[in-house]
């Protein structure tokens, strides 16, 4: 018996030694088979995780979504969570999954998903779901118009490939835009350019900066000014990055994030700062706000946010008494290269989690498939700048319409709204998006912060110079865990995993040896009293 005991024991401890490092990578996600029939006679209850950004016309969007499509479905209960934060989204979902308590479909984003995907079958690879000619991409058995495959726009749905397969499908899409106080840039002496270049917008944000002894700017006649103001710090050092030719990391998940060029890019926002001319939304808050109250000249934002921008913003967080008049110009993020712009494509996909019933996959992929219908791919649009990922939603006479009534009102037809809308669709050839591998969304935190610190450092009287960027490089290569080496050629290493998974790995890995303990007391007991005998 003791024989088998140790046995028993030196298997566990293979075991253990094997799990930890064999779940760092992306674990393959078991192919789909699609039932052959939906079986209708059943009922399902299905739970979605979206994000609305507290827009109430949003949820309402997907309230009639869900109870135009469970007209079709009777059989199907669509149970709705709402988040305010994508964030918040990816904790729950990671939480979930040790407990098997995921929801069958979420809006999120690929980043996250490759992280889910280190977990064994988590999401549903979509490739099988997408070709059946029943139940798939414009399938004959469905109970509506669904798109076919090649009418979701194509950079948009390989936003959603992760390796070899598909994961998720696009819900909306936007861009960056700069929304410019027109008014200010020609009272400084300045015409806006047909696109606007990087250094065109350090010198106009340089020259708005000056003001008076009393500390009055001679541009606004206020006490505030801040001429140029980025939301979000990460999409502008990987745009700059991208638009420069310069690293960022491979699809394998290799960090150059930390090059010569990043080191450029930095000493030139650390002089901006130093002037008066730069400044971030996490260190001085919502550009939309300056730039309503005359107290921002570039205000670059999501087209998504485009409602919040401009004198006659429907939405905003301002007193009206502190809204300052002036024409509004949407334009194109800065440029490096004006005959090659980059600029990046964002918006949220649409993924399913596996379950053990695959017919309660199927009913999760019929809903999905609902919201890429017209109805509601249009009237989610009109909420805010996004796009519709479907041709078939763009050329819809509705959608032509709400495009052609630009200026109409001041909310549907809002006309910055409308401008930033048609200024990704006009330029969606010149749109890009990171390598999604887990640990890319830690790469693209680390990417802004490199922008916050600098930004932070300067404000508070720091030098930035070759010192404090070497330090800054490794502190933020320790914080955010970029250091660890780069994955072998082909292999599938997507980075490292999230906290919770450590903690379930070293605690599975605890309980192991735990046992092994036990089992090692119990053999040395045995053999002791067959000694004594």
């Amino acid at each position: 018996m003791s024989g088998i005991r140790c046995r028993i024991a030196a298997a566990v401890l293979v075991l253990c030694m094997a799990l930890l490092p064999g779940c760092h990578g992306q674990r393959e996600q078991e192919e789909f088979t699609v039932p052959e029939q939906f079986d209708e006679a059943r009922e399902y209850e299905i739970t979605f995780w979206a994000k609305n950004d507290t827009n109430k016309k949003q949820t309402d969007i997907y309230k009639q979504a869900i109870e135009d499509f469970q007209e079709l479905y009777p059989n199907i209960t669509v149970t709705l969570r709402l988040y305010t934060d994508y964030g918040d989204i990816y904790n729950d979902v990671i939480t979930n999954i040790s407990t098997q308590t995921t929801p069958n479909v979420c809006i999120t984003y690929p980043d996250h998903i490759a992280t889910y995907l280190t977990g064994s079958n988590v999401v549903v690879p979509l490739d099988e779901l997408f070709e059946d000619p029943n139940y798939g991409l414009g399938g004959g058995e469905l109970l509506f118009d669904s798109p076919a495959k090649d009418e979701i726009v194509s950079s948009f749905l390989e936003e959603c490939r992760l390796g070899d397969h598909y994961y998720a499908v696009p819900f909306m899409r936007s861009t960056e835009a700069c929304y410019v106080n027109k008014t200010f840039v020609e009272a400084l002496g300045y015409t806006l350019p047909e696109t606007l270049s990087w250094d065109f917008i350090w010198e106009v944000s340089e020259a708005a900066a000056q003001k008076d002894e009393e500390g009055v700017y001679a541009v606004n006649g206020q006490k505030v000014m801040i001429p140029f103001i980025y939301k979000s710090s990460d999409n502008m050092m990987i745009q700059m990055l991208k638009q420069k030719n310069a690293g960022y990391s491979t699809k394998s998940g290799e960090i150059q994030l930390f090059n010569d060029t990043t080191t450029e890019l930095l000493y030139q926002i650390a002089d901006s700062v130093e002037a008066g001319a730069f400044s971030t939304f996490k260190i001085s808050g919502y550009p939309a706000n300056f730039l309503n109250a005359g107290q921002c000249i570039f205000a670059i934002d999501s087209t998504a946010g485009s409602t919040w921008m401009g004198s006659d913003a429907p939405l905003m967080d301002i007193p009206e008494d502190e809204v300052v008049d002036f024409e509004t110009e949407v334009m194109m993020i800065p440029q490096f290269d004006a005959d090659s712009p980059q600029m990046i494509s964002q918006g949220p996909s649409v993924c399913i989690f596996n379950k053990e019933d695959p017919q309660e996959v199927l009913a999760s992929w019929l809903f999905v498939q609902y919201l890429l219908t017209n109805d509601v791919q249009i009237a989610y649009s009109q909420t805010e700048g996004y796009v519709p990922v479907t041709s078939k939603a763009q050329n819809d006479p509705v959608y032509q319409d709400y495009l052609d009534s630009a200026g109409e009102d001041g909310d549907m037809y809002y006309d910055v709204k409308i401008q930033a809308v048609k200024l990704l669709l006009e330029h969606v050839d010149d749109t890009f998006v990171t390598p999604v591998f887990n640990g890319s969304a830690s790469l693209r935190d680390a990417a802004g912060q490199l922008i916050e610190s600098v930004t932070k450092a300067v404000r508070r009287g720091q030098e930035v110079d070759d010192e404090f960027l070497t330090a800054l490089y490794d502190d933020t290569l320790a914080l955010y865990h970029l250091d660890a080496a780069s994955p072998a050629e082909g292999e599938k290493d997507l980075g490292p995993l999230p906290t919770e998974a450590v903690v379930l790995i070293v605690s599975l890995a605890a309980a192991w040896i735990l046992i092994l303990v036990y089992l090692t007391i119990l053999w040395y007991k045995k053999g002791k009293k067959s000694t004594l005998m």
